[in-house]
């Protein structure tokens, strides 16, 4: 499974001083870092760690639902 079609959310933490980056697809699944690109790449290897870990206890893995469309 390609852990690039996620969708990603990125902002800056003031209080914790580093970019946030979570994966609204999958439950839980966030990361950290100083830098835009380190926060990218730690949240690359939690998506493989979290895909990992579900298919290991069974768990449905959601398909990457891509751009969302709104009314």
């Amino acid at each position: 499974m390609n852990d690039t079609k996620y969708e990603l959310i990125i902002y800056w933490s003031a209080q914790d001083e580093s970019f946030i980056v979570e994966v609204p697809e999958l439950a839980g699944c966030k990361a950290d870092g100083e830098s835009y690109e380190q926060a990218i790449a730690n949240v690359r290897l939690a998506i493989i760690d979290w895909i990992e870990t579900s298919m290991r206890l069974g768990r449905d893995i959601p398909k990457p639902k891509g751009k969302l469309i709104y009314a």
